[in-house]
């Protein structure tokens, strides 16, 4: 959501609606305290999963699509739209958005002794509507390039064909062939591309400053935990007795780092976990810390603009400059973090299925 943020943020601070209601809350706010910005709660706000997609607010004005909110509690399904909660400040049917606490954010029902019971949600959320629009576009753009391959295939390709198929080659070529042989590559090309794919689209959908881009779906710590187990349980599942040996008994290490305690054998093991973790962070945090800060230089203009009317207009520049400046190095970020989950996905692949080679007869 950083993305469509920063651009109405950018709007409304540099032109007229911040300045302006900054103004009228000083003269309607005489004798009283005024209101602060939170930049630190607005950019939590706006890069946390929701259940609407909130697009911007001018004075008491909230613009913002609903969705679906499908729960399914004390044996009975309850659906309706999220429009119901009024932006989280009302409730329906006895549910509503908790607003402190763990399970801030959810939707819950509190029992007559005030405990706060979170149901079995299932429902439509910010990021899963990204999710299936993202899957959607590349499904439909995957499927337009394999039609215009059976009619044209003595033609050189064209239009997105032309644009994505060098992406294609890429990845076969540089990363699976490199990385997997040439001999076992093609069992795992599918998954790569896939995920190739989704990441790359989710990120540059991220940074799309207009409805329906500007989830952070990427820099959410369950979409990257879901990658992370499938590369996970594909290594796990197509390992051959070559990858367990070198995990239980490698090769080469003193026996008394096996025996009697297996001191090998455990880091061994854990570096089978650690290594989707580390998938998992790494994809997480720098998307997420993109988005963080294009929202940190923009929330500098309410920030200034709340000591003086100038100061906001005077940092505006330079926060809209640095704001550009890191949005379109998330532009070069985007192709970079897809990539490096995908390499060493096939990377991980390749030490899964490679075979053991005896040294007689070779060097």
């Amino acid at each position: 959501m950083s993305g469509l943020v920063a651009f109405w943020m950018f709007v409304a601070g540099l032109f007229f609606i911040a300045p302006q209601q900054l103004k009228a809350e000083d003269k309607h706010d005489e004798g009283h305290h005024k209101k602060e910005f939170n930049a630190g709660q607005k950019i939590i706000d706006h890069i946390v999963d929701a259940y609407e997609w909130h697009i911007l607010d001018i004075g008491d004005f909230h613009l913002s699509v609903p969705f679906p909110v499908i729960l399914y509690d004390e044996g009975n399904w309850h659906v309706f739209m999220s429009s119901k909660f009024k932006h989280g400040y009302a409730s329906y049917k006895g549910y509503e958005i908790a607003k402190e606490g763990n399970l801030k954010g959810k939707v819950i029902r509190k029992a007559e002794d005030g405990t706060e019971i979170r149901p079995l949600d299932l429902s439509i959320t910010k990021n899963v509507f990204s999710i299936f629009f993202a899957s959607g576009l590349i499904i439909f753009l995957f499927m337009s390039i394999s039609k215009a391959y059976k009619r044209t295939r003595k033609h050189a390709p064209k239009g997105i064909q032309s644009v994505l198929e060098p992406l294609i080659m890429f990845i076969r070529d540089e990363i699976a062939i490199t990385s997997i042989g040439r001999n076992k590559y093609e069992k795992f090309l599918p998954y790569l591309l896939t995920v190739f794919f989704f990441i790359f689209f989710n990120n540059l959908l991220g940074i799309v400053p207009i409805f329906p881009g500007g989830a952070n779906v990427t820099g959410n710590i369950a979409v990257t935990g879901v990658l992370a187990l499938f590369t996970f349980f594909i290594t796990a599942i197509r390992a051959n007795k070559n990858y367990w040996m070198h995990i239980f008994n490698t090769p080469g290490v003193p026996w008394w780092l096996k025996f009697p305690v297996p001191l090998m054998p455990i880091i061994e093991l854990v570096g089978v976990f650690t290594k989707p973790f580390v998938l998992m962070v790494r994809l997480f945090a720098n998307i997420t810390a993109g988005h963080i800060i294009i929202l940190g230089f923009i929330s500098l203009i309410f920030v200034f603009g709340q000591t003086s009317i100038f100061a906001g207009y005077g940092i505006s520049v330079i926060s809209i400059t640095l704001a550009i400046f890191i949005f379109f190095l998330e532009l070069l970020v985007a192709f970079i973090q897809a990539y490096v989950f995908t390499l060493l996905s096939a990377i991980y692949f390749g030490m899964a299925v490679e075979e053991h080679h005896h040294e007689e007869g070779h060097h």
